[in-house]
Order: C-alpha cells, then sequence, then structure tokens
C-alpha cells in the first residue's frame, strides 16, 4: 500500500437558531478562516462525546449554553496536519449572553438578509453557505 495515514481530527459544530430564526455564527480569531463567520465549534477532547464537545465550545466560543440535538450532517475541512472531521449538530440555546469569546473575534444572531450578504461578499468560511442550504438549516426568519 502506498501513501501516508492521513490524521482524522474529530470536530463538533453548532448549528443554533433563535426564536426569531436568526443563525448563531461566530468569527473566526484564528486560522484556519480567520475573520470568516462560521459556524461555531471546535475540536473534540480526549475522552469527550461530541454533545459534551458541543456544550463546550459553544459556551466558551458565545456564552450561551446549549442543549444539543440531532446530527445534521458531517464535512470534512482540510487541517494543516491531517483533515478535520466536523459533526455539525442543531442545539437549542438554553442560557448564557451572547458574547464572542475563546478564538472568536466575533459572536452573532445573522438574519437571512445578513446572511446572503456575508456570503456574496466572500466572508463565510468555505463552503458554508452551500453546506447549510443542502442540510435546510439557513437563517429562517423572513427576509426584509
Amino acid at each position: 500500500m502506498t501513501g501516508a495515514h492521513i490524521p482524522m481530527i474529530r470536530c463538533v459544530g453548532g448549528i443554533v437558531h433563535d426564536a426569531a430564526g436568526r443563525l448563531l455564527l461566530i468569527k473566526r480569531g484564528h486560522d484556519p478562516g480567520s475573520g470568516l463567520w462560521s459556524l461555531p465549534g471546535g475540536r473534540v477532547e480526549p475522552g469527550e462525546t461530541d454533545a459534551d464537545a458541543v456544550i463546550r465550545e459553544l459556551l466558551e466560543e458565545t456564552g450561551l449554553a446549549v442543549r444539543p440535538g440531532r446530527l445534521v450532517g458531517r464535512v470534512e475541512r482540510p487541517a494543516p496536519a491531517g483533515v478535520y472531521e466536523i459533526f455539525d449538530y442543531a442545539a437549542e440555546p438554553v442560557g448564557g449572553a451572547l458574547a464572542a469569546g475563546d478564538d472568536a473575534a466575533g459572536a452573532a444572531w445573522v438574519g437571512r438578509a445578513e446572511f446572503d450578504a456575508l456570503a456574496a461578499r466572500g466572508l463565510l468560511v468555505a463552503q458554508l453557505a452551500d453546506t447549510l442550504r443542502e442540510w435546510d438549516v439557513l437563517p429562517r426568519d423572513q427576509r426584509t
């Protein structure tokens, strides 16, 4: 067999909508994707379940407490030392106050018009808009 083993780095993301149907996004503070908007999330720590990682990562990055729900989808993205294998879960906000933290440079509830504007200006991480559209989890608020 030829080729080297490519390490898979397990990560999670949270797909969170508020009561108005807006989607929770963070502005990445570090690479990959520094300065671009993405779903909040990150690496699963050793011994941690995906649900625990979603709760921890969203609290660290957004200040919000969430209740993780169903797996919405899975994507792979290049990593400096392997491949990020990202499992994105629906999550419901249950407390806290929205504030960027940890490695997030910003955190916001984004409506559909704002999401589309970010996508048009190239300010979303690669493939985010297409993936969320495919999964039918784009912001659900009314366009204004």
